[in-house]
């Protein structure tokens, strides 16, 4: 059945709490991973929003009640994301997000075709029979990235995990870290990561953004030496990590798992009753490190990819 919608651009901030409550309410209605956690919306807000014009890459679809039935985002490398509510999935939202977002990049591409003329990228959950059936009707193939979704009930506490002498487990300074705070992220994610401590402290203005979950692991010298953002959906009561790392100099020192049992502690806390977290296949230190924590592999989730 199809469905009378409007569609228009990304207005500011109202408009980013009404997309996480489309997302939180998804989520009470299907599973744990058929939708983005508010987790992967907002980081995927920020590098979005670090260099490009929100309103014209983010597009919202709403229902004749006004309430917000979809969203789409075009991203850099391309890659295209569409969340639609289960009520209005595949009654025509995704079909008009995927003609926007082609149009879009085909207008990009013309000013810029190094930046926006490669391949363009969605994806989908192994199981998701329906997102891979419509991707393929439109030109997509499915591409060798795999990532896999791992999950952790807090049931059980956290383990306890000893902490190397004169380090801190605590969460980031409420002023005055966020430049190393960037700093560690461009280390650890280089060369995909180049955001600035501007970029940072802009981050932790976010709605949704914790910083009691935003957790760091601090050498006695004052390094920021391990991380991990933590993000909740109260609603579904449902933590989520990312992203994670470690400086190379204090990697194998444990630190990068005590920040990550400190943030499950304060989750628990929080009320939260699971959490999950996301690794590409390849990334065998980071599954073994999640699998030591209690985390279990749930599902698979494979990119799929469009020439232009």
């Amino acid at each position: 059945m199809r469905h009378a919608f409007t569609s228009r651009q990304y207005a500011g901030e109202d408009d980013l709490l009404q997309m996480q409550g489309l997302l939180m309410d998804a989520r009470s209605r299907t599973d744990d991973w058929r939708y983005w956690h508010i987790g992967d919306l907002m980081w995927a807000f920020f590098l979005l929003e670090r260099h490009l014009e929100p309103r014209d890459h983010i597009r919202l679809w709403h229902d004749e009640r006004g309430v917000l039935a979809g969203l789409a985002l075009l991203g850099e490398d391309p890659a295209f994301e569409c969340q639609v509510l289960p009520d209005h999935a595949w009654s025509g939202i995704e079909i008009e997000a995927l003609a926007w977002a082609e149009a879009r990049r085909a207008e990009l591409a013309k000013r810029d075709v190094l930046r926006w003329g490669g391949a363009f990228v969605w994806g989908a959950r192994h199981d998701d029979t329906q997102r891979i059936t419509f991707l393929e009707q439109h030109g997509f193939r499915r591409g060798e990235h795999i990532e896999v979704n791992l999950l952790r009930s807090l049931g059980e506490p956290a383990p306890d995990v000893a902490i190397p002498n004169g380090y801190q487990i605590r969460a980031v300074a409420e002023s005055g870290e966020a430049d190393q705070r960037a700093e560690v992220e461009r280390e650890v994610w280089q060369p995909y990561s180049n955001i600035s401590g501007e970029d940072y402290a802009h981050l932790m203005r976010y709605p949704g953004y914790h910083r009691e979950l935003d957790i760091v692991a601090v050498a006695p010298d004052g390094v920021i030496a391990a991380y991990v953002n933590g993000w909740i959906d109260p609603v579904n009561q449902i933590g989520d990590f990312g992203p994670v790392g470690a400086r190379a100099a204090y990697r194998r020192r444990g630190l990068t798992r005590a920040v990550l049992a400190e943030d499950l502690r304060r989750m628990r806390a929080l009320g939260m009753n699971r959490v999950c977290v996301s690794t590409d296949e390849l990334n065998i230190p980071a599954l073994r490190l999640y699998e030591s924590l209690g985390f279990t592999v749930v599902n698979q989730y494979h990119d799929y990819a469009k020439s232009a």
